[in-house]
């Protein structure tokens, strides 16, 4: 059980709903529940009365939250007396991110953070393979797809329209593709991981669903070197629309096929703590939120990213 367990269990209290909870506390609900069980489990009792469609504070939660509400209060304001005359955001960041979308993204977004907070500094590891936050000197970890350990602690950047691109000469060679079953006559570039590509390819036109079996002679577990050989025009391949936005906006590939869309990814801020996420975390995080919103929102202007994309980025991302 942690102090952080605890803020989790009286937000449940407050909505009476474990999901509302979660979403408050930029969370997801699994991480949520893991953390009233743990609490649950060290106190001996259950402080809520569970049914199909709500939860309920059962007597020793009635008896145990109040007290738990009050300390707990004591312990946040001796923080704030602590941090308070001290508005600026310092500190090191020690960040994992994938290494597309750090080379030419992310590092040279977090330079410009730097320039007008100089008491940030930078550890980055970059690499496409899993963080194991125990072993790896990191942080946090920005990775696309939600975390699937309930333990962790993640706050979800944006979606990220995935696209099938390739280079005008390429598709001037090879044909461009009307349909999911062209695919079949071209040479497919592969991530790969665990020494696995790949190879089959999703994409989805309203309600039908069509899946692919891509033949391909390229395949690397470093997902800059496939954006690399689509560039040099090599073969086709399915890629983020961040990783590929300046290649995109300059004209050196296209959006294929754009009708026939490859699934919807998930941009995360990962954290393995929530006594890790630190002022600079969130300023990370929001710096991170406003740039990726801001390409994609140049690329829907440009016409090199479908409006219907954007349309599902706004569905999923609204306003505050």
């Amino acid at each position: 059980m942690t102090f952080d367990d605890l803020i989790v269990v009286l937000k449940v209290a407050e909505f009476r709903n474990i999901t509302a909870a979660a979403t408050s506390l930029d969370m997801r609900p699994a991480t949520a529940s893991a953390a009233v069980k743990r609490v649950e489990k060290t106190l001996g009792v259950e402080l809520f009365v569970r049914s199909t469609r709500q939860l309920r504070l059962s007597a020793a939660g009635e008896k145990y939250l109040p007290q738990c509400e009050r300390a707990l209060a004591l312990l946040d304001e001796a923080r704030q007396n602590i941090r308070s005359g001290n508005e600026t955001v310092a500190g090191e960041i020690r960040l994992s991110v994938s290494s597309d979308l750090g080379r030419n993204r992310v590092v040279p977004w977090i330079d410009q953070l730097m320039t007008s907070h100089s008491g940030l500094s930078l550890r980055v590891q970059i690499t496409d393979s899993n963080v194991d936050f125990y072993r790896d000197s990191v942080d946090m970890a920005l990775r696309y797809g939600s975390p699937d350990d309930s333990n962790l602690y993640g706050f979800k950047i944006c979606d990220v329209p995935r696209l099938l691109c390739a280079t005008p000469d390429y598709l001037k060679e090879h044909g461009i593709p009307a349909h999911p079953d062209d695919l079949a006559g071209h040479n497919g570039l592969f991530y790969q991981l665990q020494d696995i590509p790949y190879d089959v390819w999703t994409f989805k036109r309203n309600n039908d669903e069509f899946r692919v079996k891509m033949k391909g002679n390229r395949a690397s577990n470093d997902g800059d070197l496939v954006r690399r050989w689509c560039v040099a025009g090599h073969g086709i391949a399915v890629k983020s629309c961040l990783d590929i936005s300046d290649d995109l906006l300059a004209g050196r590939i296209i959006n294929v096929m754009p009708e026939y869309a490859p699934p919807v990814s998930e941009l995360w801020l990962i954290c393995p703590t929530r006594q890790s996420i630190t002022p600079a975390v969130r300023l990370l995080r929001d710096s991170l939120t406003r740039y990726c919103n801001d390409i994609i929102a140049t690329m829907t202007h440009a016409g090199v990213l479908s409006t219907e994309d954007q349309h599902t980025q706004a569905r999923n991302n609204p306003q505050p």
